[in-house]
């Protein structure tokens, strides 16, 4: 193996290992929501996407209904759809591997691939694969521990699992807040669904600040 493809290999590694810890954050907070292990180890083989499956238990856990809840997964999805166009060129898969990489187009393993494109085309296709099955393995491994743990604890709300969800969300943004542009964007959307949330149903005060994104956006390019 070359030293490019070693560094590649390590880096994907680090990424994996440090992005599917969080997976026991995700099996806590879903045994928290009332989800059975079962519901949630499935959430993460099936769904494996960290913000949409924390929406889901968060938005089910807090009594929305689960058009609420679907809707915004979807919403936080769809930037996969866009990372997918970004990837297809340089990945050029048919048939099943099109449906596999698809599964393991995320965050990490779109970001680990283009931080190599400097070292080539094969570096990048190593990249994206080593990150995505690297992250579905761990996340998965560890959303099982949290999910088995927390019922090992009995009430999870007792020792304050109920507020991983949140916590989740903080943490996947606060990196993203560097400009003034962006915290202006979340002190909005803040604002906007604590005034929402005591008037319509859990989710809904989430979707409603997609709308503020779109207005922000329009504003940029104006």
């Amino acid at each position: 193996m070359s030293r490019v493809l070693r560094t590649t290999a390590t880096q994907s590694l680090s990424v994996s290992f440090t992005v599917g810890l969080y997976g026991t954050a995700f099996g806590a907070a879903g045994i928290a929501a009332g989800f059975s292990i079962v519901q949630v180890c499935l959430l993460s083989l099936l769904t494996f996407s960290g913000a949409s499956q924390f929406a889901v238990v968060g938005v089910i856990g807090a009594g929305g209904s689960a058009i609420s809840a679907i809707t915004t997964a979807s919403l936080l999805g769809i930037r996969n759809g866009l990372y997918g166009l970004r990837m297809a060129p340089i990945l050029q898969l048919r048939g099943i591997k099109k449906v596999i990489a698809a599964q393991v187009t995320i965050d990490e393993s779109t970001g680990v691939a283009i931080g190599q494109e400097e070292h080539g085309l094969d570096a990048m296709k190593h990249g994206f694969w080593l990150t995505g099955f690297g992250v579905y393995i761990f996340w998965n491994l560890f959303t099982l521990l949290g999910a088995l743990g927390a019922q090992a604890m009995g009430n999870p709300s007792a020792w304050g699992l109920d507020a991983a969800v949140p916590a989740a969300f903080l943490g996947l943004v606060w990196p993203r807040l560097l400009g003034r542009f962006e915290r202006a964007l979340a002190v909005s959307a803040i604002t906007l669904a604590i005034l929402l949330s005591p008037l319509i149903s859990a989710g809904l005060p989430i979707i409603a600040t997609t709308l503020l994104a779109v207005l922000f956006g329009w504003k940029a390019r104006s």
